[in-house]
């Protein structure tokens, strides 16, 4: 299930998620383009977040704490190949901007990095000792898809369906499509190469800040009559 987009209007420009958006673009086509693959190969390592160092440094290396938090922030803005920050950015425009019209703009910006943090603290319990560097905004963009199901649970995506030669574009409702997305991260949670634990982590807090603080809450913003 590919989201294409959904039936709700924004009140507000949202520049904050285009703002998230044409950052990621640029670190890419820099990271791709620009740079030699063994170069921007490098990055994963030195901007990613490894779990591995990052528990070495709270345990032990204290001197290496800094840059290891650092990691935790930049990790969200490297990803790995083309499909990887397509996706990303498409389930960011689609989703993204909605919230950002709910929480207003520097709310959204605090709770983009506040999902992306708990991502990846969630995924740093569930494998402390993995030294594979974790990349992506992913995580940060399950708190938005977690925040999204709670808010607006009967918005309709359109959706391109794909069931192995069966291709159609239908409208799912958001309840239906995220509910779907959250347990296929269960599903594929042993699946390696994508940090499984890290969606999960930042969907959970996301469907939980917007329980605490936006369920039931009409935006500030008025609506023409």
């Amino acid at each position: 299930m590919i989201p294409l987009k959904d039936n709700l209007p924004t009140r507000t420009f949202p520049i904050i998620t285009l703002g998230l958006i044409f950052v990621n673009i640029i670190i890419f086509v820099w990271q791709h383009v620009m740079l030699q693959a063994s170069a921007g190969a490098v990055l994963y390592t030195y901007f990613g977040l490894v779990p591995k160092e990052f528990i070495a440094s709270v345990v032990s290396r204290h001197d290496l704490l800094p840059y290891n938090v650092m990691t935790v922030f930049t990790s969200m803005f490297i990803h790995g190949g083309f499909l990887h920050i397509i996706g990303n950015m498409l389930y960011l425009w689609i989703f993204g901007n909605n919230i950002e019209d709910r929480l207003g703009h520097g709310g959204f910006f605090i709770f983009y990095f506040a999902s992306g943090i708990c991502a990846a603290l969630f995924q740093l319990f569930y494998d402390p000792a993995s030294e594979i560097p974790m990349i992506g905004a992913s995580g940060a963009i399950s708190g938005i898809l977690g925040a999204y199901l709670v808010c607006y649970p009967h918005a309709r995506v359109k959706t391109l369906l794909i069931i192995i030669v069966f291709i159609k574009i239908v409208d799912i409702p958001a309840v239906l499509l995220l509910t779907a997305w959250f347990f296929m991260q269960f599903l594929y949670a042993n699946v390696d190469g994508i940090a499984w634990y890290a969606h999960i982590g930042g969907f959970i807090f996301g469907l939980l800040f917007a329980v605490a603080f936006l369920a039931g809450r009409r935006s500030k913003r008025a609506v023409g009559a």
